[in-house]
C-alpha cells in the first residue's frame, strides 16, 4: 500500500491521545499528513464521523483502511513502516513494554481525569487528591522497573524509543504543567523524550494554537 497515510488528530495543547501515534510516526521519519480538529467545537461534532467510528481522535487512514485508538494506530505503524521497530526486540522486554502500555491505555482515570493535558500552561500549587498520588507512584514505580530492568542500551524506558516511550509522553506533560516533581532517577529518561525533535515540533505547535478549552484551562 503506497498510499500516504492522513492522521486526524485534535488540539495539539490539549489531545493526549493524538500525541501518541503522531510522536511515533514523526520519530521515525515516516512520511504522513495530518488534518486537525478543533475540540469541543460544532466543526469537529460535524465532521468526526466522517473520520472515526468511534467519533474520537486520533484517527488513521491509509489508503482505504481506517485505523482509530492511539494503541491500534501504533500497532499498525508498527507493523506497516517499522518492521516491529516499534517495540523492543528483546521478547521480554517487548512483552513488559506492551504491559506498562496498555495499562496506560486503559487506566490511571484519575490521573487522566484531574489533570488533562495542557502543554502550554504551568500551575503553581496544584493540589490532587489521594487518587491522584496513588497513580502518580504508578507512573513513576513503571518508570523506574523500565529503566532498570531493560533501559541499559539507551536513555528510554526500554533504552531505544519505543510505544511504550510515546504512550507515557502525554504523561510527562501532564507532570510538568501541574508540577509534579520528577524523581531524579528519572529525569533523564524525562530529558530525553523532551529533547527529542518531533516532540519538541509537538510543542511548539501546540503553543502556538489560538484555541482555548475553557473546561480544561479552568483546572485548578
Amino acid at each position: 500500500m503506497s498510499t500516504r497515510p492522513l492522521l486526524i488528530i485534535g488540539n495539539k495543547n490539549y489531545s493526549s491521545w493524538s500525541l501518541r501515534p503522531w510522536l511515533l510516526l514523526r520519530h521515525h521519519g515516516i512520511a504522513f499528513d495530518e488534518h486537525r480538529l478543533l475540540l469541543d467545537t460544532p466543526e469537529f461534532a460535524r465532521e468526526i464521523g466522517d473520520w472515526s467510528p468511534n467519533r474520537s481522535v486520533p484517527a488513521l487512514r491509509h489508503g482505504g483502511l481506517t485505523v482509530w485508538d492511539s494503541i491500534a494506530i501504533c500497532e499498525y505503524v508498527n507493523e506497516t513502516f517499522l518492521d516491529g521497530a516499534g517495540w523492543p526486540r528483546d521478547a521480554a522486554a517487548r512483552a513488559v513494554a506492551r504491559s506498562v502500555a496498555a495499562e496506560m491505555h486503559s487506566g490511571f482515570r484519575a490521573l487522566r481525569t484531574r489533570m488533562p493535558m495542557n502543554a502550554r500552561r504551568r500551575v503553581a500549587d496544584f493540589a490532587y487528591g489521594d487518587d491522584v498520588r496513588a497513580e502518580i507512584a504508578r507512573v513513576f514505580a513503571i518508570w523506574h522497573d523500565c529503566r532498570v530492568r531493560f533501559g541499559a542500551g539507551g536513555p528510554f524506558l526500554f533504552g531505544g524509543f519505543s510505544i511504550a516511550d510515546a504512550m507515557y509522553a502525554p504523561v510527562v506533560l501532564r507532570f510538568l504543567t501541574y508540577g509534579v516533581a520528577i524523581e531524579p532517577a528519572l529525569r533523564p529518561w524525562v530529558d530525553a523524550l523532551l529533547a527529542l525533535p518531533a516532540m519538541q515540533e509537538w510543542l511548539r505547535d501546540g503553543a502556538a494554537e489560538s484555541e482555548v478549552l475553557a473546561a480544561t484551562e479552568a483546572v485548578a
